[in-house]
């Protein structure tokens, strides 16, 4: 099996979430693969900005994620280990690259992307970082 080890952002602007379209028509979330002693933080903000064209701040780690698949063109299976971080975005500007195979995105309402996320681990993910981006908002607002 081949490990690889990926970061990704959770981004939020106000009461939404990014999420896009990928080219298997699954609602995601923006994640790259670490390369080269690359810092986890510095792919997930990268990703985000290639992935999705949002210049984010990271605000908090939000935990670790990982799933298996069978790669055909590796013709092996693969274990990503994801490494994520919740991002605020300081506006609702982005840009799908479709260059990557993307072909839908945006941000949306917690609610409703929560509805939208293809895998549940995901949608735990990100109704975790939401709960955690409130209460660091908050605490921010009051300093």
């Amino acid at each position: 099996m081949l490990y690889r080890n990926c970061a990704g952002g959770v981004v939020f602007y106000a009461n939404q979430v990014f999420i896009f379209k990928n080219e298997k028509s699954e609602w995601v979330l923006p994640k790259g693969v670490i390369r080269n002693g690359e810092l986890p933080w510095d792919v997930a903000l990268r990703r985000v900005k290639v992935e999705a064209g949002i210049d984010a701040d990271i605000v908090s780690s939000a935990g670790g994620t990982s799933y298996e698949f069978f790669s055909i063109s590796r013709k092996q299976p693969v274990c990503n280990e994801i490494s994520w971080y919740i991002m605020s975005s300081p506006s609702k500007d982005f840009s799908i690259n479709k260059e990557l195979g993307f072909k839908d995105g945006g941000f949306y309402p917690v609610d409703k992307a929560l509805s939208m996320i293809t895998y549940s681990q995901d949608r735990s993910l990100v109704n975790l970082s939401y709960k955690k981006f409130k209460e660091l908002m908050k605490e921010k607002a009051v300093i």
